[in-house]
This record gives C-alpha cells, sequence and structure tokens, in this order.
C-alpha cells in the first residue's frame, strides 16, 4: 500500500529538481512543464500542494487523497523513456466536458496573483479528465470571444480559434490533480514549439477519445491526470544522448519498485541475472508489456556498459534494433 508520505516525499523532490519535466493533460491535449537549472523559480512544498513558477509558465500539483502515481518505462526507437503517472480512480477524475467554448469568468486559482482577475474560456474540448482553458488580460479580445460563446471552436466558419491563435493567451491545463499554466506565446503552425512550457492540441488524436497511449501500463479503472519524467541517464533535457548516469538510472529503478508495475520488475530483474549469469537468450515474457520489459532490461545493460559476453546474443534476439547505437529522442515521452 502506498502511503500519503510517500507519495508526498516523490512530489517534493522531484519539484525541488529542476531536471524534471512535466505534463497535464489527455491524449492529443497536452500541456508541458519545465525550467533551467538555473530559471528563476517560485517552488512551493506542503501537505497540500506542490508548486513551481517561472516567467514562462508553472505547474501546480495537490495531493489529493485518492491520487495513485504509476512509475513505469517503454521502449522508445533505441533507447527508452521513463515517467510516473499521477492516477486518480475514474469515478474521482472527471472534469466539466463542455462541448463549447465556455466563459468561465476570473481566474481565481491562476498561480500567479498578476493572473486572478484575468478571463478564463474552456475551449469546450470534451476531454473526461482535462479542462483545456485559455486566458486572457485584453478586454478586446474577451469581447470577441464572448461574440462564439456556446459555438465548437471547430465549428467550420466559425472566427474563434484564428482569434485565439492570433491572441496567443496563456494556456490553462486544469485536472483533479492540478494545473499546468503557460504564458509564452504559440508558435506559428509552421514554427517549433519552444523550449520549456508549452501545449500541443491534436484535434485528430482528441476524437479518439482516449485518456492515454495504449503502450502505457495504466491500470483498469484508473485514469493519469497528470504526468512526470525525472532525468533520463542516457538523455538529457533535449532528449540528446549523453553519458550513462548512475545516479540518475538508481533513482528511477527505485521508482519503479516504490510505483511500478510489480510483474515488470520481475522480468527486468531475470533478465539481468539471467545475462549476467551467462545464460543463453531464452524466453522470460509472453505479454506486450512484458516482451517490452525484457528489451529495456537490456537496453539499460548495454547503455550502463555491463561487460556481460552474454549480452550481445540476448540484444540480438529480442532487440537487434537497441544493439545499433544510441538515437536523439524528444525529452518529454508521448508514446503513440
Amino acid at each position: 500500500m502506498i502511503s500519503q508520505t510517500q507519495i508526498s516525499t516523490l512530489l517534493t523532490e522531484q519539484i525541488l529538481n529542476a531536471g524534471t519535466q512535466w505534463s497535464l493533460g489527455t491524449f492529443g491535449a497536452i500541456a508541458e512543464f519545465s525550467r533551467d537549472p538555473d530559471e528563476p523559480a517560485k517552488l512551493t512544498t506542503s501537505e497540500k500542494e506542490i508548486a513551481a513558477v517561472t516567467e514562462r509558465g508553472g505547474i501546480a500539483i495537490r495531493l489529493v487523497e485518492e491520487l495513485r502515481p504509476l512509475a513505469s518505462e517503454n521502449i522508445t526507437k533505441l533507447s527508452w523513456s521513463h515517467r510516473v503517472a499521477l492516477c486518480l480512480p475514474r469515478s474521482a477524475c472527471e472534469m466539466s466536458r463542455r462541448t463549447v467554448l465556455t466563459e468561465l469568468g476570473p481566474d481565481s486559482a491562476a498561480l500567479r496573483i498578476e493572473d486572478r482577475g484575468n478571463v478564463l474560456f474552456d475551449l469546450g474540448l470534451d476531454a473526461l479528465q482535462t479542462d483545456l482553458c485559455i486566458r486572457f488580460a485584453d478586454n478586446a479580445i474577451v469581447a470577441k470571444l464572448r461574440e462564439h460563446v456556446g459555438r465548437s471552436v471547430f465549428e467550420p466558419g466559425n472566427p474563434a480559434m484564428a482569434t485565439i491563435l492570433s491572441a496567443s493567451p496563456h494556456r490553462v491545463f486544469i485536472s483533479r490533480a492540478g494545473r499546468i499554466e503557460v504564458y509564452q506565446g504559440i508558435p506559428s503552425a509552421s514554427g517549433k514549439s519552444p523550449d520549456g512550457p508549452h501545449t500541443h492540441v491534436l484535434p485528430k488524436l482528441l476524437k479518439s477519445r482516449r485518456t492515454h497511449a495504449a503502450t502505457e501500463p495504466i491500470p483498469d479503472g484508473w485514469i493519469p491526470c497528470a504526468h512526470l519524467y525525472p532525468p533520463h541517464p542516457a538523455h538529457d533535457g533535449l532528449g540528446k544522448s549523453r553519458p550513462f548516469d548512475t545516479i540518475s538510472h538508481g533513482s528511477f529503478q527505485r521508482m519503479i519498485e516504490a510505483f511500478g508495475p510489480p510483474e515488470s520488475l520481475a522480468i527486468k530483474r531475470r533478465v539481468m541475472d539471467a545475462v549476467n549469469a551467462g545464460e543463453p537468450p531464452s524466453t522470460t515474457a509472453q505479454t506486450r508489456h512484458g516482451r517490452t520489459s525484457t528489451r529495456i532490461a537490456l537496453r539499460q545493460m548495454k547503455a550502463a556498459g555491463h561487460a556481460s559476453a552474454a549480452l550481445p546474443a540476448w540484444l540480438a534476439s529480442f532487440d537487434q534494433a537497441g544493439s545499433e547505437g544510441d538515437d536523439d529522442e524528444s525529452a518529454i515521452h508521448h508514446d503513440g
């Protein structure tokens, strides 16, 4: 049984770690928060909430009673990703489910005092676990949007989305577990998302009505309402390869042990024990997630420089891609 003290300790340690990245949203619409090591930030830690706010954006996670962390790893093209999903029971995660542009009034819960009089609008994208909102300080823009309240922002001929994109408002994504606010501008359609806090909204993926990627091992009845991504041992914050960091690796393996699926950890341990003992390759798991755990264990051993003579044979049997070399991958890891 995971205790509230364990959860509080995990969240406090990670909000204080500038290398940890965060996300909040749903499948097809996500807000991301990260900060540079030397970037000024207002940090808050308490028994009820942890928060970090910079000039580019902010995050607050509330320690609600039913919050459950789930640590997991997943395979990428040539490496692996890791994350901790902050989950709530489906019965406790549902948000407003609005389907049209809706004015919510002043954002009294804004992370910065100066934003609390600004007007919040729900985009009406009907996500189960997230209200996807925008916030304006400009009364003229607010007046323009009010003309289109009650309509879908994707309705043919509706100018609301063009108004929103040109105004580049704060994006405010809210779940029962907290919120992420993004103050940086929205890039043009052909532009690259800025480093640091930003959002992605992909209508085609939203239409799937999924709450998370199929590759993420979330137990039935639970919904991820936010994620945290501790520093990766083989990649820096921008996803570029770096020398293997045993401290970061050990830290996340302890999270897996405390908050991860027990079967995945057991499979990884069996694989590592077999490789270290010089045993020939053998099948250790039949399920999709079990096979993934086998491949991840082998890639981690290779990245850490394990000298077992049996490792190349295991890689050749189970993970030929992992034996080809390292890859550069994006730092926040959205599978699917």
